[in-house]
This record gives C-alpha cells, sequence and structure tokens, in this order.
C-alpha cells in the first residue's frame, strides 16, 4: 500500500502545491479531495509558472489519472477556464476527472458569498467570494446540486427551480438585489452538463481498488489545518476539513488506507483575510518577509499577513493530522535576519503560560506569544541541495523545529523551482 496525503499546517499557502507537483511524478493518481477554485496553489517550472485553483496540483506531471473527488465544491467554469489555460500550454488534460458526487458551485452560490461579505463591510470572515461556504452549506442542507445532475435534465431543472425560490426571494427582499432567472441558468447548467460528460465519473471505487493493487495514490488538500471547519480559528475558517481526516469523508476512502501524512509548514508563518495571527509582525521586517516571499494570494493577489513560525499552532495541526512525515518550505527567505524567533508558549490573559491551542478564538487576540530566539544566517540557500551544505544556523533552525515537534523533516524548500529541494528521505 503505497498512499500519501499532502496538507498545510498553518492558514494554507505553505507551498503545497510544489511538494504534490514534486511527488505527483511517481504518482499513479492525484486526488482532490476539499475546497474549491478558492485555493491558490502555486507551480513553476523553469520559467513557467501555473496558478491552479481547482486542479489537482500533479497535473503537470502524473502520468496517471488526476481526480476532483466528492468533498470538492467544483464551478464548472472555473474547471473549464482552468482546462483550456492547460491546453494551451500544450500540455494534456484527458486524464482529469471529476466525481459524479461533487457539488456544483452555481451562480446563487457566489452571489450570496458576496452579499454576505458587502453586508459585513469585507470584514466579517474575508472569504475570497467564490460562493465555497454556500455550496458546502446546501451540500449539509441536502439541497445541493451535484456533477451527475448535471446529466440528469429533469433533476437538473427541478432543484434549480427550488433553489431559486429560496435565493430569490432572499436577494429581492433581503438584499435587495436583481434575481435570477431559472431557464438561463438551467440552460447553461445543461450545456455545461455536456461538455463534462465524459469527465464526470465514479471516482471512489476506482481509487480503492487503486490502493488495493498497491498503486502509488497522492492526495492534496487545500487550505490548511488553521481553517479547518472544526480545528481551526473558528469562524475565520474554511467550510470544509482540510486534514488528513477529511481525505476519508472528501474522497471515499478509509483511515486505514492512509499510509504517508506529509504535513507542510513555512519557515515562517502567513495569513491572508481575517482572524487572530498571534506572532504577526506588522512592521518593517514583516514587509521585508513578505516582499522577499513574494506573499499576495495567488488567488486574491491580497497581500499576505506575515510572522515567525508559531509552534504552538504548528503542533496542535500535527496532532490533528498525525504527521509523521513534515516539509518546511521557504528556509531561504529567511536568509539575512540577524535574529530569529519562534513562538514556543502562549501567556494568556490571566498570566498562565500555555503550550496548547485554544479553542476560544476570541481569547487568542489577547494571548502574548513567547519566543525562543535563534541565530540567523546570510549564506544564500538557494542553491543548497544537500542537508549538511545548509549553514550551522540555518540546521539548528531545522532541529529545533524537530525536537520541539517530535517529528522528523523529510524535505527542505529553498526555492520554488521544483529542483530546489533538500530531501533528507525518499518516501517513493
Amino acid at each position: 500500500m503505497s498512499t500519501y496525503v499532502v496538507v498545510g499546517l498553518q492558514y494554507g499557502d505553505e507551498g503545497k502545491g510544489k511538494i504534490t507537483d514534486v511527488l505527483s511524478a511517481k504518482s499513479d493518481y492525484v486526488v482532490r479531495f476539499q475546497g474549491g477554485d478558492n485555493a491558490g496553489h502555486t507551480v513553476y517550472v523553469g520559467e513557467e509558472k501555473f496558478v491552479l485553483h481547482l486542479l489537482p496540483s500533479g497535473v503537470l506531471q502524473c502520468k496517471g489519472k488526476c481526480i476532483i473527488a466528492n468533498g470538492v465544491v467544483v464551478n464548472p467554469k472555473s474547471f473549464i477556464k482552468e482546462v483550456n489555460q492547460i491546453e494551451s500550454k500544450g500540455l494534456r488534460t484527458d486524464h482529469i476527472f471529476i466525481s459524479r458526487r461533487a457539488h456544483v458551485i452555481m451562480p446563487y452560490h457566489i452571489l450570496l458569498d458576496t452579499y454576505r461579505e458587502e453586508e459585513h463591510g469585507g470584514t466579517q470572515i474575508g472569504t475570497t467570494k467564490k460562493g465555497i461556504g454556500p455550496c458546502y452549506e446546501d451540500k449539509i442542507a441536502r439541497i445541493g446540486i451535484r456533477m451527475v445532475d448535471l446529466l440528469n435534465p429533469e433533476i437538473l431543472r427541478d432543484k434549480i427551480e427550488k433553489n431559486l425560490k429560496v435565493k430569490n426571494s432572499l436577494f429581492e427582499k433581503y438584499y435587495g438585489k436583481p434575481t435570477l432567472d431559472v431557464e438561463e441558468i438551467y440552460n447553461e447548467f445543461l450545456e455545461i452538463g455536456k461538455q463534462l460528460q465524459d469527465r464526470i465519473v465514479d471516482t471512489e471505487v476506482e481509487l480503492n481498488e487503486a490502493i488495493r493493487d498497491g498503486k502509488n495514490v497522492l492526495f492534496e488538500g487545500a487550505q490548511a489545518l488553521m481553517l479547518d471547519i472544526d480545528f481551526g480559528t473558528y469562524p475565520y475558517v474554511t467550510s470544509s476539513s482540510p486534514s488528513t481526516g477529511g481525505v476519508c469523508t472528501g474522497a471515499g476512502v478509509p483511515p486505514t488506507s492512509l499510509q504517508n501524512l506529509i504535513g507542510v509548514a513555512k519557515a515562517y508563518c502567513t495569513r491572508v483575510g481575517n482572524g487572530p495571527f498571534p506572532s504577526e509582525l506588522d512592521n518593517e521586517l514583516g514587509e521585508k518577509i513578505r516582499q522577499i516571499g513574494g506573499e499576495f494570494g495567488a488567488t486574491t493577489g491580497r497581500p499576505r499577513r506575515t510572522g515567525w513560525l508559531d509552534l504552538v499552532s504548528l503542533k496542535h495541526a500535527c496532532m490533528i493530522n498525525g504527521i509523521n512525515n513534515l516539509v518546511i518550505t521557504k528556509l531561504d527567505v529567511l536568509t539575512g535576519i540577524e535574529n530569529l524567533k519562534i513562538v514556543t508558549h502562549y501567556k494568556t490573559e490571566d498570566g498562565k503560560v500555555i503550550d496548547y491551542f485554544t479553542s476560544s478564538t476570541e481569547k487568542l487576540y489577547n494571548y502574548e506569544p513567547i519566543y525562543q530566539d535563534l541565530p540567523g544566517w546570510n549564506e544564500d540557500l538557494t542553491k543548497v541541495r544537500s542537508y549538511d551544505e545548509l549553514p550551522d544556523n540555518a540546521q539548528k533552525y531545522i532541529e529545533f523545529i524537530e525536537e520541539y515537534l517530535g517529528i522528523n523533516v523529510y524535505l527542505v524548500s529553498v526555492g520554488p523551482e521544483r529542483s530546489q529541494n533538500i530531501i533528507r528521505k525518499e518516501l517513493f
């Protein structure tokens, strides 16, 4: 059995796309199991930059199949656009398939997402306004439209009519916005179904058979554990579970099938959107890290908030995910910073020192991070390919993380290119 799960351990944007791309070269299947086109996974191939939102990040190298599984919410128009972009580069897309059970992001989901943010002055959650949350809401309310429904005209029309009765009333009476036309949406999505019908397939049976046959199956998450609907900084979270546990419901495989659980974290920390961020550097150094690290959202272009590495939250993320292989990315970005800091504890409002993450997001705003100081380095790391070649202080930085978490770092990324990795052990 050879299964691999790649998940983020911070607030997203850790470089999961690059790691998935690297591992996909030896994968028979690459499977995206949650989220939607709110994700932004950046992959560099030479001078070429690919920003993937909905497609699995392994699409560029995987010689087998790339699956968008049932746990993903799919905007089919975004899917078609992304496929066309990949094909325009001369790359194949005939190996990409979507689960029949995946739910469809409809135009009214996007409008609801947008109106809600506007209603709160754009400061409530800070979503990407892609309709992700409202689509998952309909899924849980059992009124959602699934990809398989696009292939069944009568079911599709019935579901659109029933949904728009409620949504149009909300648009008109609560938000004071125009209503949507049933016929227009029905015809558009019926045509989309015809266009995608050969890609809409049952996926869970094939994936379980592949695992039993010893195929290399790579599962890829979007966002990260600190944005998990249950274990993140609620309500400033995404609407799904980007955890290793999310693979089971998001792709239809049992937990006993999951073997290599790979957690990805930056050597520092970033966050997009609102919510608490104890180690945030809202100063000149934070801006320097943002510029050197290119910390701007791949989906929205928004500048990311930057801060020191937080091992309290990272330990929480590793525990929930059961991580047994750690990846540290962007170590090179910290070059030239004389004194580095890592969060090891929090001090609560009542003066208590803790080393565990809290479920109270409101309290987290008032927690004071307690830092361990570590010496920096000035050497350029971007051409280093062996761990022994790293400066002593860079090695000490990695080893401090390992000791605190009790997990080995198997790969250190020192640049955006596929080749800019220090691999300490081979997983395949």
